[in-house]
């Protein structure tokens, strides 16, 4: 044929003695009997004379394997030109196992020919070409037929995943060969041997496998509406799916699992049980077939897919439902089973099934998870959307059902368990009732959901294994220790600028202190037995959370002193108030303070505890009047005039102050808390007797000091009082003799 001429052609350029193929077949054979002649040669003289020249000898020798080396040459380039021969045949009748086999002859008769050093034949490149060629046509051939046994029709790339492409994907397996191949074996078969044979098996797989993935088998997992459906025709099977309505968002593992079970058992039955290389007669049992080759290439990423969007989502997240997740490891031990009958999975155990196995401690983790999360979004949430807890609110709880009988506290609502420990100590020590019981206040309602969450993941793990019940109990700790670190970063610029947020968060604190004296005790049956060391308690991280909430509370009142004095910075230093300018500004500047505290009042009222709240607004009206009064005190002349402005000044601190103390949004009820000012501000007194020596005459002024015993001696030192008489009164003799009396 053709090839024979190409060749032909190939010889007579580079061996011109050579005309044909034939010829050479009987050059060869002359050449193997002059090779005869010649070893017979070199024996027999070598017996006669072992004196003949060793000149003569070496060339003999050297002409020997000269002939040789050509004559192996002549044969490997007869064996080339044969094989080529005998895949183009093969080709044409679509024998493609033996076509391949016979390239890959041609193949290794190449390599050999060039392994021969020394001897570098122009025509080893026009053979490597044309093997080449050869083989990119076979290839080719072999592609086509691929094409043919597997189709996939596919969505356009645009739509990437989506329950939408999902419905678009088909894949049609053709079943019976065409009238005219049956000679040929199962097409799959001899095309994928064919592929094998040649090396370029995996490549071909693997792009299946991929889309075998992305198209078939991660939609079914994804999309629990997505049912697969095929459909027998005379020569196809076609896989495609429709949908059904889902009835929940996951669907069970079981279900995925027939689902994937039903594409590799059609895959098995149409393609993929194939065995990889021509039977061999007494190896039967060690052969690879393609089912196990493309479950290697797959496996991981399907197992991974199963174990994150189904096995994940079926973990209980109580552990009541625990004991029926046996169901779903079973059908995970069947599902492998029936993938390893199919031969798409070799070995023992896989991730998935250890996974599923697992189930204990995923359970915890998922749990931990789920209340770490939870928790962290209770903590970024606003601050002041508050509600209202009053000394007898305790946190409300679901019922659980009663994991262990005996224990019958886990039946109440902690309310009622703070409440029996109280009136138990009250028979014993006559602590009061209310001793551990918080004052009214309003808190975050997002801290009151974050008290539940810890009390309910705390009953939970008391209902729970030995390992889970740990990891739950450490959990809730977590949720405290996390509160401590993000809630101040996260809510800081809120917390330094807001006074009312500052106050909410300091209640908030303050009540997690509260409930983290009494949290492990209530559990303190159950989880002590497990935490050998007796630790189920959270009391250590009272302090820290008490502490907590005075910093913060703390830091917005140095704010709050610090505008005081700016504002009062702006008087004047109260001297000379009988220049109007002065008067006013002095005047204009106490307003602002009383306007400060005002609202002040408003944003802490009904959400601080009383008693902080009084402490609180106590400490800066103090402020303000401590302040007013050094000034006063220090100035060096104080006319007649200005003694009156100021006196009426000091009149409207006295009179205006104590209303800014509105603790409670009944007015009615403020009336006690304003009474009872002068407890609450330090300088009350200092003040009054301040308002008494501006309109008091040198004589009153020294029944007041009554020899170092009266009310003035009780705020005022005898060097402050001398420095305000000079300042008020002239050098006179009754001057000199009051001054005389202040000692």
């Amino acid at each position: 044929g053709e090839v024979c001429n190409m060749i032909n052609k190939k010889y007579n350029e580079f061996l011109p003695s050579m005309q044909s193929a034939e010829d050479l077949v009987s050059q060869v054979d002359g050449l193997s009997s002059n090779i005869d002649l010649l070893k017979a040669g070199i024996e027999n003289e070598v017996q006669r004379d072992l004196n003949v020249a060793v000149a003569d000898f070496t060339e003999l020798k050297q002409q020997l394997e000269r002939d040789t080396l050509v004559l192996s040459i002549l044969k490997k380039l007869q064996e080339f030109d044969t094989a080529i021969k005998e895949y183009n045949t093969a080709l044409l009748e679509k024998k493609y196992v033996a076509a391949a086999q016979q390239l890959e002859k041609a193949r290794n008769s190449l390599k050999m020919l060039e392994s021969r050093k020394g001897f570098e034949l122009k025509i080893l490149k026009a053979l490597g070409t044309e093997l080449t060629v050869q083989t990119q046509n076979m290839l080719y051939h072999l592609g086509e037929e691929w094409q043919t046994l597997a189709v996939w029709k596919l969505p356009p790339s645009k739509e990437s995943s989506s329950l939408e492409s999902a419905m678009h994907s088909e894949l049609h397996l053709r079943t019976v060969p065409s009238k005219e191949e049956e000679i040929a074996g199962p097409p799959v078969a001899s095309v994928l041997q064919a592929f094998a044979v040649l090396g370029e098996l995996h490549a071909k797989l693997k792009i299946f496998g991929q889309l075998l993935l992305k198209y078939i088998l991660k939609p079914l997992i994804s999309y629990p509406s997505l049912q697969p459906f095929t459909e027998e025709q005379s020569d196809v099977f076609i896989l495609r799916f429709k949908s059904t309505e889902p009835n929940l968002d996951h669907s069970s593992p079981m279900e995925v699992f027939d689902k994937i079970k039903l594409i590799f058992e059609v895959l098995h039955k149409y393609l993929l049980n194939v065995p990889l290389e021509q039977p061999v007669e007494d190896k039967k049992e060690c052969r690879v077939t393609l089912a196990e080759l493309l479950g290697d290439m797959i496996w991981e990423e399907l197992s991974d897919c199963l174990i994150q969007n189904c096995l994940v989502n079926s973990i209980p997240t109580n552990s009541s439902k625990l004991e029926q997740y046996i169901e779903v490891i079973k059908s995970t031990e069947e599902f492998e089973k029936a993938l390893k009958n199919m031969q798409f999975l070799k070995g023992d155990t896989t991730d998935l099934l250890k996974y599923a196995r697992n189930v204990n401690s995923h359970f915890a983790n998922k749990k931990c998870q789920d209340v770490i999360v939870a928790a962290r979004n209770l903590m970024t949430s606003e601050i002041h959307n508050t509600v209202k807890i009053t000394p007898d609110s305790g946190v409300a709880l679901p019922r659980l059902p009663d994991p262990g009988a005996g224990d019958h506290l886990k039946m109440q609502t902690t309310s009622k368990l703070l409440h029996n420990d109280m009136v138990n100590l009250e028979n014993k020590t006559k602590l009061s009732q209310y001793t551990f019981s918080l004052p009214t206040c309003r808190i975050s309602s997002s801290v009151e959901k974050l008290m539940e969450l810890a009390y309910q993941t705390l009953l939970e793990a008391t209902a729970s294994t030995d390992q889970c019940c740990i990891q739950l109990f450490y959990c809730v700790r977590n949720i405290f220790q996390l509160f401590y670190d993000v809630v101040p970063t996260y809510h800081k610029e809120n917390l330094q600028k807001l006074p009312q947020l500052a106050a909410i968060h300091h209640n908030n604190c303050m009540y997690i202190a509260h409930h983290l004296l009494t949290l492990g005790h209530q559990f303190r049956y159950r989880l002590t037995n497990i935490l050998c060391d007796g630790a189920a308690t959270f009391v250590d991280l009272v302090p820290g959370f008490r502490r907590l909430g005075m910093e913060c509370f703390l830091a917005q009142m140095r704010v709050q002193k610090g505008e005081i004095l700016e504002r009062l910075s702006s008087a004047r230093n109260f001297s000379n108030m009988d220049d109007e300018e002065n008067y006013c500004a002095a005047n204009k500047a106490i307003r602002q303070v009383l306007h400060q505290l005002k609202r002040l009042g408003k944003v802490w009222q009904d959400v601080l505890p009383v008693n902080v709240y009084c402490k609180a607004m106590g400490t800066l009206l103090n402020t303000a009047l401590s302040e007013i009064v050094t000034r006063i005190a220090a100035l060096e002349d104080i006319s007649a005039e200005d003694a009156d402005r100021l006196y009426s000044l000091c009149r409207t601190m006295v009179e205006e102050g104590p209303q800014v103390f509105t603790p409670l949004p009944e007015d009615d009820k403020n009336k006690k808390y304003q009474e009872e000012v002068p407890v609450y501000v330090q300088k009350w007194m200092t003040f009054k007797e301040l308002m008494i020596i501006l309109q008091a005459n040198l004589q009153e002024i020294v029944d007041q000091w009554a020899d170092g015993k009266g009310p003035l001696a009780a705020e005022f030192s005898a060097a402050e009082v001398k420095s305000l008489i000079r300042a008020l009164f002239q050098n006179t003799e009754r001057r000199a003799a009051a001054l005389a009396k202040i000692k």
